[in-house]
């Protein structure tokens, strides 16, 4: 199973960490972890993901600049570091992956789009951006 966590409530220009987890077993090391996120009204949006073969790493323009994406395999985590955060980037976020496959974000990279395509979904966490 994956645990996103650390959503909630900043303002325009602050920043948050979300953590994507996993509880059971060490998948974030053997498989690619994405990144998306959905707010009411819209298509979920594919944000970004990290390769699992080498580290590498892709980002929506939306968020490129401001988002980093980060592993801590010791820890089992996936990171999104999200500053300059923007009241469009108001949404839920959810962590993904998908074991039968170790090439999504390297699609993701060659295609300039990440494909929701994936098995495992995170439970979601707020992320909500206001004055």
């Amino acid at each position: 199973q994956l645990q996103a966590s650390g959503g909630g409530l900043v303002q325009p220009g602050g920043s948050l960490r979300l953590s994507c987890a996993a509880s059971s077993f060490s998948l974030l090391y053997y498989y690619d972890i994405g990144w998306f996120r959905q707010a009411p009204g819209k298509e979920r949006e594919g944000v970004s993901c990290i390769a699992s073969s080498d580290g590498s790493t892709y980002y929506a323009d939306s968020v490129k600049g401001r988002f980093t994406i980060s592993r801590d395999n010791a820890k089992n985590t996936v990171y999104l570091q999200m500053n300059s955060l923007k009241p469009e980037d108001t949404a839920v976020y959810y962590c993904a992956t998908d074991p039968r496959s170790r090439s999504k974000c390297r699609a993701a990279q060659a295609m300039g789009a990440m494909s929701d395509n994936y098995d495992y979904w995170g439970q979601g966490t707020q992320v909500t951006v206001s004055s």
